[in-house]
């Protein structure tokens, strides 16, 4: 056993886990290293070790993999849609049958905390393919009146090979996000996870090959963003492309998407306004607004990154968050009883602690948090203490932009009128929640926020069932629900002339 092997063996065992940890490209249906040989050390987040040296694919081997698709799209596209469907069925099943496994290796990949992963992320996973695989011979065409003696009817196909890239902060969940409408609407798939939380995603393209996925159907190949992912959004025979991320990033899919005017679907950045008006139930809505930002270290899209308080119950709702916040058990993601662990890399770590400094050059006060935590057994991991922190105005930086950590910023409003135009107050739109017992006044904010998704008294709900996006800045198109199945289809209309009397147009 070579020294790679047996590092990567080593912490598979130590990580109570039963397979091999899988780190090649995965093309064709086979595991294979990149043609280049590079590779990228995939690191612990809980003490900055290695776990195991990743392939990274380049163009030579994106290229690879658009051909494995492209060869396997005319069977796949033309097989049974309720074949397709069982497929996923199969691999949700096979995701249940290996949820402890699936939890842990994201946990160690990721920093999750296990009990986040288990009562989580694995089980929204397997809904997730389950979902999909019970839509996937449910997606219908229309008949449209037209004509006399005409029949035009609409049906929907796949579109073909479709690129995926996938981020960092839920790579096992958003697997299934992506994977599962792709794959039940009859496309073959190049994804591409981020290059520092590969592993989950390597896990299930070995259990679709498990379920009976066919060769070449799914492709996943780890890589920079910089390389492997350009490429797909610039890849002339890839003819959509779904990509979750940041804003600045989601632009330059764009421009590079143009060669091929490929279809594009883009989830973008957030800065969640979650709006807690005088009347809220206190208890609900500070034990909410916890989940709606430290859940998973606040690395989410649609996190609840603005705290804002009505001014005549700002100090009681503050002196329970704060005590909340402080509560929360720090600590190695493997540990079940740990409530927050470490960021996912180090560079967003210090990225995050930036902010703090940004927040009091422009006036704010940190109110909790701010620094990584003293305890010794945690310095050598990316973590931050739950962050909260006063903004002067809601046209400061840290009011504006995604900081995407355990940081909350606290604005307070005095009326409705003022509480909207804060809400609405930045160019993202994807998700925003409020809290209040006036059931008109949460009826018209749900209508006038400039969001994606709203949640009264409640926060950062998911289903598969549920379209998820967001407008503005957040990008387009959906995932999940009905919605989702348009964005990996498109239509045709065919004209059936029946008994139409058509005069002839050219009279002889």
């Amino acid at each position: 056993m070579n020294d790679q092997a047996s590092s990567v063996e080593d912490v598979r065992k130590k990580a109570g886990l039963r397979s091999k940890i899988q780190h090649q490209l995965f093309i064709d249906g086979k595991f294979v290293d990149a043609k280049s040989g590079e590779t990228l050390t995939s690191v612990n987040p809980h003490d900055n070790t290695a776990i195991a040296e990743v392939s990274m694919a380049g163009r030579a081997d994106v290229d690879a993999a658009v051909a494995a698709a492209h060869a396997a799209f005319p069977a796949w596209s033309h097989a049974s849609a309720s074949d397709r469907g069982r497929i996923l069925l199969r691999l949700a099943d096979l995701i249940e049958a290996n949820a402890e496994e699936l939890a842990r290796l994201e946990s160690l990949d990721t920093g999750h905390p296990l009990r986040d992963s288990r009562a989580l992320d694995v089980p929204r996973t397997a809904l997730c393919f389950r979902y999909f695989g019970g839509m996937a011979d449910k997606v219908e065409g229309t008949t449209i009146p037209v004509d006399a003696g005409f029949l035009n009817y609409t049906s929907r196909e796949a579109i073909g090979v479709v690129g995926q890239v996938v981020p960092w902060n839920f790579p096992l969940m958003f697997t299934s996000w992506k994977l599962g409408p792709a794959l039940a609407a009859g496309n073959c798939v190049v994804m591409k996870p981020a290059e520092i939380t590969p592993l989950s995603s390597l896990r299930i393209a070995e259990l679709m090959t498990e379920a009976g996925i066919p060769n070449g159907v799914v492709n996943v190949l780890p890589g920079l963003g910089s390389v492997a992912g350009q490429y797909i959004a610039e890849h002339p025979h890839i003819a959509k492309i779904s990509f979750t991320g940041s804003t600045a990033t989601g632009r330059r899919i764009v421009q590079a998407s143009a060669g091929n005017l490929k279809k594009v679907q883009l989830e973008l950045g957030g800065k969640g306004a979650n709006i807690v008006f005088e009347d809220a139930n206190l208890l609900a809505a500070v034990n909410g607004s916890a989940w709606a930002i430290f859940h998973n270290q606040g690395q989410a899209c649609i996190a609840g990154s603005r705290l804002m308080l009505h001014e005549r119950i700002a100090d009681e709702f503050l002196e329970r968050f704060i005590a909340l916040a402080k509560s929360i058990r720090l600590g190695n993601p493997l540990d079940p009883a740990t409530e927050m662990g470490p960021l996912t890399s180090m560079l967003h770590r210090d990225r995050v602690l930036g902010y703090v400094a940004t927040a009091s050059e422009q006036g704010g006060s940190v109110l909790s948090g701010g620094k990584s935590p003293a305890d010794p057994s945690l310095a050598d991991g990316f973590y931050i203490e739950p962050t909260i922190v006063r903004a002067r105005s809601f046209k400061d930086r840290v009011a504006q932009e995604e900081v995407f950590g355990p940081f909350v910023t606290v604005l307070t409003f005095s009326s409705d009128e003022e509480a909207l135009q804060i809400a609405n107050g930045t160019e993202y739109g994807l998700g925003a929640g409020l809290w209040t017992r006036d059931l008109a006044r949460a009826h018209l904010f749900a209508r006038e926020l400039k969001s994606g998704m709203v949640w009264l008294n409640s926060y950062k709900r998911v289903h598969p069932a549920s379209p998820f996006g967001g407008v503005g800045q957040s990008g387009y198109g959906r995932e999940m629900g009905f919605e989702v199945m348009r964005e990996y289809t498109q239509v045709k209309s065919v004209w059936v002339n029946v008994d139409a009397k058509i005069a002839p147009w050219y009279a002889r």
